[in-house]
């Protein structure tokens, strides 16, 4: 389509007001201002160490806030420590400090700070859901919010913009839970990469703020760069009841605005949908598994951290028992929806039920607690069922609504509520009396005022590792050949043995690859001093959790060359921010003729990037030769000649 010429879809006018370098064409390299950033404990801790290396002494956003969500249990030093580090560097750079068991940071951070029209820019891949409210809402690797909070562009490919029309309005017992899940179920989950989704049409007017948040949040899902619906008299409502109706404006896609591609959904045909283990997109109608043993129900998380998200189970199992052998695991989102819960009785409700009422934050989501019983099935409103990701090695975790959830913790199998013949639950929003940020410590006032104030670090953090940048002939050895869709948390594990290191990078480094390739710690001590060496991946190649420890970890390893069949666009762009070549097959049926044990080389690669030629790669001495391709720009170059973004970024700013 002609840019130039047509009008306007949302998406595009917010990376038009956005845009400080490049042109916002398709496929082509901008750069975006980010006025906000957000960044959470299991990735803040190493970006605070980024801009201690960097020498900054100041965020130069208009906001920037700092969560406690993802590692709360403190059964030894590791996790305090980083909460009091945190905080100090907060304090010494100006952010705002979100305390442990004020809530997720995505529910926390719209309910706060979102503003329609804005851009945010967060170390975790669901910072999108604060598209919800119109924002230009994108997931990054830490480094990249380190270059936002330096006041320097974020640099990405311009995506295409996918237009979704909705129509009609949500039957009973079908939510917006359902909505994500059907697309998910047409499109798999790299069906939106390199894409924005835009949601438009009648059908979105029916849609609140958080069931947007819902939908938004799980764009990640999807692959998608993020997720964009208007601002209209529902946000408006939302930020009315936050007591923010201030910062509300309208927005909205432009008459007769064009998209690169479309889909449409007429929500009144939808029905219950769930995602079977181990992936998002594995989805099918709930009828088509109902009467499935389970073990657990668990709600809450940010895919699904609203208030009717909570209320609609309470009203479910509202004076009702339990199964004896069944957990129903309820995770609050933030402290605000906690005590409206405790103050309406739906709390009450759900304890009297025997529901189990665990900490707020992101818990069992990320494997930290409420794992489930070996072999058992387990029900869940979170975002992702990836291999291992609740704890237990071999789980079976199924993606679902709070409906479903609650109707199966009730009979003790997945069940489509709708079998149960009951009348379905109308849920109306909490008036909260004020916006309380009584567990926020705010930054200090002025540039440099806090430029003095001392980092407090536990004996578990360490210094950002220095990385040597790469020769420019390499041969080295091929340690792993992986499938398709492999993800970060399989890259990388979270959970209670590993992310309590995320400061630490030589020792989370020792989980590396640890659930999918135990052999590759072996086979890395045996090699040569520099312990350089690659590995091979499949399609969509490091999807899920935005932590950079997945690419930074294996570098520091010895990690410096990815060659897949395509990556996944956060796990991609973190290779690069840490001196790893990320490369793709011009025939994807090439990865299939390497295998591990082969040596690989690659000679003058800087001069091929430069001159955007593809890289010839040859196997075991020139017995074969391969054609690599790359989306890497003359600053990509610059990046990895200086061994990543921590010097690039040190030099730039000196």
């Amino acid at each position: 389509m002609n840019r130039s010429s047509s009008k306007r879809n949302l998406a595009r006018q917010l990376i038009d007001a956005h845009l400080r370098e490049g042109e916002a064409e398709a496929g082509k390299e901008i750069g975006l201002c980010f006025h906000q950033t957000l960044t959470q404990d299991a990735t803040g801790t190493l970006i605070m160490l980024m801009l201690e290396a960097i020498e900054l002494n100041n965020v130069k956003t208009d906001l920037s806030a700092q969560y406690v969500d993802h590692n709360l249990l403190q059964v030894d030093n590791k996790n305090p420590d980083d909460h009091r580090f945190l905080l100090s560097a907060c304090q010494r750079f100006g952010l705002w400090y979100s305390r442990p068991g004020n809530g997720i940071s995505h529910a926390v951070h719209m309910q706060h700070f979102g503003v329609p029209g804005s851009s945010l820019i967060g170390a975790d891949s669901h910072t999108c859901a604060a598209g919800s409210l119109g924002m230009l809402a994108i997931g990054a690797g830490g480094a990249d919010i380190v270059q936002a909070m330096a006041g320097q562009p974020v640099y990405l490919r311009m995506p295409e913009i996918w237009g979704i029309e909705l129509t009609g309005e949500l039957p009973d017992w079908v939510s917006a839970k359902d909505v994500i899940l059907e697309l998910l179920r047409r499109h798999d989950v790299d069906g939106g990469v390199q894409r924005i989704l835009e949601y438009f049409g009648p059908g979105v007017a029916s849609l609140s703020a958080m069931d947007r948040h819902v939908i938004a949040n799980m764009g990640a899902e999807l692959g998608a760069t993020t997720t964009v619906f208007p601002s209209d008299q529902q946000t408006r409502a939302f930020l009315r009841r936050q007591h923010r109706e201030k910062d509300w404006r309208e927005l909205k896609a432009e008459k007769r605005c064009e998209y690169e591609h479309h889909d449409q959904i007429d929500l009144s045909t939808l029905e219950p949908l769930i995602a079977k283990p181990s992936s998002p997109g594995n989805v099918v109608p709930v009828n088509d598994v109902a009467g499935e043993p389970i073990f657990q129900s668990y709600i809450g998380s940010s895919a699904n951290p609203g208030y009717r998200d909570f209320a609609i189970v309470a009203e479910l199992v509202r004076n009702q028992i339990l199964p004896a052998d069944i957990s129903l695991d309820i995770n609050p989102s933030s402290r605000q929806i906690l005590r409206a819960l405790s103050k309406d009785g739906c709390l009450e409700a759900m304890l009297a039920a025997g529901a189990r009422l665990h900490q707020i934050g992101c818990n069992g989501c990320i494997g930290m607690g409420q794992a489930p019983a070996t072999d058992q099935n387990s029900l869940r409103t979170t975002p992702r069922n990836f291999p291992g990701r609740s704890g237990t090695r071999e789980d079976k975790v199924w993606l679902c609504s709070p409906e479903t959830a609650a109707a199966s913790a009730l009979t003790g199998k997945i069940t489509d509520g709708r079998s149960l013949k009951r009348k379905y639950p109308r849920i109306e929003e909490p008036e909260f009396e004020h916006l309380d940020q009584s567990l926020f410590v705010k930054p200090q006032n002025g540039d440099d005022k806090h430029a003095g104030n001392n980092l407090i670090k536990g004996p578990n953090i360490a210094r950002m590792p220095e990385l040597k940048p790469l020769p420019e002939t390499i041969t080295l050895p091929v340690l792993l050949k992986l499938g398709d869709h492999v993800s970060t948390d399989e890259i990388l594990p979270a959970g209670t043995d590993v992310l309590p290191y995320r400061s630490n990078i030589p020792e989370i480094g020792k989980f590396s690859f640890n659930d999918i390739a135990p052999e590759y710690h072996e086979r890395v001590a045996k090699l040569d001093d520099d312990k350089l060496h690659l590995i091979i991946g499949g399609k969509n190649f490091g999807q899920g959790s935005s932590r950079e420890h997945a690419a930074l970890a294996p570098r520091h390893l010895g990690l410096v060359v990815v060659l897949a069949k395509s990556f996944a666009r956060i796990y991609w762009q973190n290779l690069i921010n840490f001196g790893v070549l990320p490369l793709t097959f011009a025939a994807p049926d090439d990865a299939d003729k390497i295998e591990a044990g082969d040596t690989l080389s690659l000679r003058a690669w800087p001069k091929a990037l430069s001159s955007g030629e593809s890289i010839t790669v040859e196997l075991n001495d020139g017995q074969q030769k391969f054609e690599l391709r790359h989306q890497l720009s003359e600053r990509h170059l610059q990046l990895l000649k200086a061994g990543g973004i921590v010097p690039w970024l040190r030099k730039k700013l000196s």
